[in-house]
């Protein structure tokens, strides 16, 4: 028997046809009203379609075939509709927004503004909800990265080290101020990659790839950059970090690397004003 989650994608058959949609086949939950507006062209009975399970205005369970910007078990930064006296209404992509009471907001939310939530199914309404108190729902286990690994993020605060992320919907990490090359800021998806995971399970994360790639990687970037500028850079090995983090993104470090793997073959020279690419 198909085992029917609410606030989850699931790929149903469609049982019957009536005039304001289809029925699919949802399991012990019985058959799930998929209204018309959401019908693909050209779907009939027998199809399989992949659908949103959600709760419609009048709490009945109901499909969509549209996408939300979270399924239950997500984190995500979500901006609020409209408040009232219950708490605030977040816009997660469907007609019917979700709801975050006041109880689950660390501040009190604002009408406009966005916030990172959790969202979950509520034990006792059985409603599908948003949490702003995230640090509940992020996983204890030991993370199960190592050095290098390549890893989704998504920024969740300012910190005085720098940026607290979640990582692959899971775990808590952090992105320090001398590894952020680029602006970022709440709510940005990225890749990143794994630096360092502690004895007490924290992750420490790098925007860029780690050791020999990174230097191979910006290599190709900076001599496609000499290419694309008659053949020089005004940066050089002991140019400011600043410079070069303003210029090419990345850290001092991994630009003396790159300069020094293309001058040891012999594809650019070095001087006082910088560098050049060597006459073929």
């Amino acid at each position: 028997m198909k085992q029917i989650e609410l606030g989850k994608y699931h790929v149903l058959k469609v049982t019957k046809e009536v005039d304001f949609g289809l029925y699919l086949d949802a399991g012990e939950a019985g058959d799930v009203l998929l209204p018309s507006r959401y019908v693909p062209e050209g779907c009939h009975i027998g199809d399989e379609l992949e659908v949103f399970l959600y709760l419609d205005q009048d709490e009945r369970l109901v499909a969509t075939t549209q996408k939300p910007l979270a399924q239950v078990g997500d984190f995500a930064f979500l901006e609020v509709n409209w408040v009232n006296q219950y708490g605030a209404f977040l816009n997660w992509g469907l007609m019917k927004d979700i709801f975050c009471p006041f109880r689950e907001q660390k501040l009190r939310m604002q009408q406009g503004r966005s916030y990172i939530v959790y969202v979950k199914v509520d034990e006792e309404s059985y409603r599908i909800m948003a949490t702003a108190k995230v640090d509940k729902y992020l996983s204890q286990e030991r993370p199960p990265y190592k050095h290098g690994d390549e890893v989704q993020i998504l920024v969740w605060q300012k910190t005085d080290l720098g940026f607290k992320v979640i990582v692959d919907n899971r775990f808590s990490g952090l992105v320090y101020e001398d590894q952020i090359f680029k602006p970022i800021q709440t709510g940005d998806k990225l890749t990143a990659y794994i630096d360092h995971v502690r004895q007490d399970g924290k992750i420490d994360l790098t925007l860029q790839k780690t050791g020999r790639q990174q230097v191979l990687d910006f290599s190709d970037t900076l001599l496609q950059y000499l290419q694309e500028h008659e053949g020089r850079c005004h940066l050089h090995d002991k140019s400011d970090a600043a410079a070069i983090s303003l210029l090419f993104k990345v850290s001092k470090k991994t630009f003396k690397k790159a300069v020094g793997d293309l001058y040891r073959k012999r594809m650019i020279q070095i001087s006082d004003n910088g560098i050049s690419l060597t006459e073929q």
